[in-house]
């Protein structure tokens, strides 16, 4: 009897497989970290092979932990980091360069020349997205044109593009294919082609007209599908040989669906190595006027999709991780919250963390990183309170943005995702919103929303009110800070954001 599901995570600085039970219990979980490339200032990169062989591992390992079998599993998710992008050789199955990350910003000079006299809006009317570095339409444009002949072989079809859950999909599917097997299925689901800058929102298809201002040919582009179906089944050779895949979702959107934001007007905040906020909006687009983008949320089988409002940071555990690893500040991630704790507030220091400019609802990527407020007082503990602090002032900017957009105030924030343990920074992100933030019993909810998409295609799940009833609270933090404190340390943080303006 097939009893389980598992979720394949393939994450910004990690593979994971997840095996979750009907109740939406983690059953096993394994993880393998991969390398991070900086090769110049600004330019993130990962080694696609690399991806690919640490999902093989984890997906094998997580089945051992569990002493399970293949047919003990229903079904297969896929959730992903969603704007890194991938071009491949469809005849050797050979990455064609490194993948370029979400967080990489060298598109920034060609960004500024598609935008020309429209400004970034150029494309927002049609993808619902400001023209960014963040995307993945530039980094294909920038592989085309500055890896050798890549663009010739684009053109003569050989070369496919995809974000990471394509890519992952296609190598689960069989790749290059062999003498008895077909090549594997060239496919994304509608939340991770929105975040391409190449999707029209309302058709959910590419739009033609874009790729050819883009300069990046329609015979590159994968298929766009549901978020939840059975696509295919996994390859023959693997520890999950011939179990269907039936789920794809990019992270944000899979830990909106995993929390149970299923209804209009419910919002989730996945605190990872950026943030990301999503309000479900229904299925109507909202235009945000007020720095936000407008995404596909999800689409399960042949339902009208979902969308969401949703607001990115760009840096947030990253920050921990820079400290950890660049400044030698502490020895590992866990130790942030005793040395934050170690003082009784930040000093007057404010960290602001734009390494890679400022996404929502800003969107100043001529913005740099500072540190501002600095005297002979400030000692490590107000550095690493600030990093910490910075996470939840990024976030209150996104809240007002929504609020703004939406015409509903937030009542509660659901949060999820690795710092969430971090009790000191859940307390002040309860206290600088002035709202309760609830953490869920199970917080790999990334995981768990590819899981759910998946179980619903084959019937693990018979509908969604039963995912709904899996949710329950595990912790709630209250605010307990003075109105007049909570403003007047927004105020100062937003003075220090002012100060990383113009830099690059």
């Amino acid at each position: 009897m097939n009893q389980f599901i598992a979720a394949i995570d393939q994450g910004t600085t990690s593979s994971r497989c997840i095996i979750f039970d009907h109740d939406g219990r983690i059953v096993s979980i394994a993880q393998k970290e991969h390398r991070q490339f900086f090769p110049r200032s600004g330019w993130v990169e990962h080694d696609p092979e690399e991806l690919w062989l640490n999902t093989r591992e984890v997906g094998a390992a997580a089945l051992a932990k569990a002493d399970l079998r293949r047919r003990d599993i229903a079904a297969i998710g896929l959730t992903n980091q969603r704007e890194t992008t991938v071009v491949w050789d469809r005849t050797t199955g050979k990455p064609v360069y490194n993948a370029i990350v979400w967080q990489d910003t060298r598109t920034d000079t060609l960004v500024e020349e598609l935008a020309g006299d429209a400004g970034p809006d150029r494309y927002r009317e049609i993808t619902g997205l400001p023209l960014s570095t963040y995307f993945a339409g530039p980094k294909v444009r920038w592989i085309l044109d500055n890896v050798d002949g890549a663009r010739e072989r684009a053109e003569a079809g050989d070369l496919a593009f995809g974000t990471v859950d394509s890519w992952i999909l296609w190598n689960l599917t069989g790749g290059v294919g062999e003498e008895d097997q077909p090549p594997g299925l060239h496919i994304t689901d509608v939340t991770n082609a929105s975040r391409t800058l190449l999707m029209n929102l309302e058709t959910q298809q590419w739009d033609p007209a874009i790729c050819a201002e883009l300069g990046i040919p329609e015979s590159m582009l994968p298929e766009i599908r549901s978020s939840s179906e059975v696509y295919g089944r996994a390859r023959e050779r693997g520890p999950l040989a011939g179990v269907p895949i039936a789920g794809i979702l990019g992270d944000q959107q899979a830990a909106t669906f995993g929390q149970g934001c299923l209804s209009p007007g419910e919002a989730k905040n996945t605190y990872g190595t950026g943030n990301f906020l999503l309000l479900n909006t229904g299925t109507t687009p909202v235009r945000s006027e007020h720095g936000l983008l407008t995404t596909v949320c999800y689409r399960i089988g042949d339902a009208p999709a979902v969308y969401a409002l949703e607001g990115s940071v760009a840096v947030t555990g990253s920050l921990v991780q820079w400290l950890r690893d660049n400044l030698g500040l502490i020895r590992s991630a866990g130790e942030i919250e005793t040395l934050a704790a170690s003082v009784p507030d930040n000093g007057g220091a404010y960290f602001v963390p734009a390494f890679s400019g400022l996404f929502a609802p800003r969107w100043r990527p001529d913005a740099r990183g500072v540190i501002a407020g600095l005297t002979r007082f400030v000692e490590k503990g107000h550095l690493a309170r600030a990093a910490l602090e910075a996470t939840a002032y990024q976030t209150r900017e996104v809240i007002e943005a929504m609020n703004a957009d939406s015409g509903v105030d937030l009542r509660t924030l659901k949060v999820d995702g690795g710092m969430v343990a971090n009790d000191l920074l859940m307390q002040f992100q309860s206290d600088i919103l002035g709202v309760p933030v609830v953490r869920p019993t199970v917080a790999e909810t990334t995981a768990l929303g590819a899981a759910y998409a998946a179980g619903l295609a084959v019937g693990f799940w018979e509908n969604e009110e039963e995912i709904r009833r899996n949710w329950a609270a595990d912790r709630t933090w209250e605010p307990a800070m003075p109105v007049d404190e909570r403003e007047r340390l927004f105020g100062e943080w937003n003075k220090a954001v002012e100060r990383t303006y113009d830099w690059a």
